[in-house]
């Protein structure tokens, strides 16, 4: 009778934990939903994304086709040309809409590829323990010393000559491999943490497959951390593979924010006066990364109790202050 009457309540205890996961990933979700700056960072980075998705359907141009000809090609903005012509007559505006689709795409793979990364790495040394978490932490460190921009300009510089045509897969994977070492340090650290808590013993108790732990238990009190993460590292990799266009890295005959200030720098716009050939880029790249760090900084007043506190403390005050001045 004994035992009949434990072995239900050892499958109960999994589900329940499970469940509450779920409900901590909700809310989660609500907030973000109800929070000012991940809803204005959101929009921004949505804007953007659509712009990359649906470029032909903006411009009649094509980046590389030219538009003006004559002795004079790159002429001032215009009803015709609202960002310009390059100084080969190409349109500005086709070549800053279809860059965005190269951009965002590349430093989107490097992104993605580094968080999954740094989610296996971490998560995995922190719950295992022992001498997996002693070879992953090894590698971890080891990537970790590592000087991230030069060694990423001497791989990317590398890679692109070996690989001509394929500069775009080339320059996601110097970007993934130089950027997922820190993310991994930090979730190993959270995951040291979360593992000692007492629903992750029960799911060891219960007979729960290590994997389905990490990735249905523990990951899912983490996603906050994960998606700061993710953020940090977008960030990161946008303004890298920006950095490696510009120095000529990547493939110059196709119109990315990169190539676009390699040849206003080639051809010398700014001394000329021709601003129009790498403003717009450049502030598109800004307002893009700016989106980026609203959506962080919304997370971080999610996750962070001191700031929770601190935001509705703040909006007390405004309250008191409301009715004060209501009965003055």
């Amino acid at each position: 009778m004994q035992l009949t009457k434990a072995t239900p309540q050892k499958e109960d205890v999994s589900p329940t934990q499970s469940g509450k996961s779920r409900e901590r990933l909700l809310n989660f979700l609500r907030n973000i939903t109800s929070n000012p700056k991940i809803t204005f960072g959101l929009g921004v980075v949505a804007f953007f994304l659509l712009v990359a998705i649906f470029a032909p359907l903006l411009t009649p141009y094509a980046p590389e086709a030219r538009t003006v000809t004559g002795l004079h090609p790159a002429v001032a903005p215009s009803w015709s040309h609202p960002f310009g012509t390059t100084d080969t007559g190409e349109d500005m505006f086709s070549q800053v809409v279809y860059g965005a689709r190269v951009t965002l795409a590349i430093s989107s793979m490097a992104a993605i590829g580094s968080t999954l990364l740094q989610i296996i790495f971490g998560l995995s040394a922190a719950y295992f323990g022992g001498l997996v978490d002693d070879v992953l932490s090894l590698i971890i460190n080891v990537f970790l010393v590592l000087p991230s921009l030069p060694l990423t300009i001497v791989l990317g510089a590398l890679a692109s000559s070996i690989a001509v045509n394929q500069n775009e897969f080339v320059i996601a994977f110097v970007l993934l491999f130089t950027s997922w070492s820190y993310g991994a340090r930090v979730l190993r650290s959270q995951t040291l943490s979360v593992k000692a808590r007492d629903f992750i013993d029960a799911a060891r108790a219960t007979g729960e497959n290590p994997f389905r732990i990490i990735f249905a238990e523990i990951l899912p009190n983490e996603i906050a951390l994960v998606s700061s993460t993710f953020i940090g590292t977008f960030v990161y990799a946008i303004g890298a593979e920006v950095a490696l266009e510009f120095l000529g890295l990547g493939n110059p005959a196709e119109a990315s924010w990169g190539s676009i200030l390699y040849w206003a720098q080639n051809n010398s716009a700014l001394p000329a006066g021709q601003w129009w050939q790498f403003v717009p880029a450049g502030i598109c790249l800004a307002l893009f990364c700016g989106g980026l760090a609203f959506i962080n900084f919304g997370i971080d007043e999610i996750a962070n109790p001191r700031l929770r506190q601190s935001k509705a403390e703040k909006l007390t005050r405004k309250m008191i202050r409301l009715r004060e001045g209501r009965r003055a």
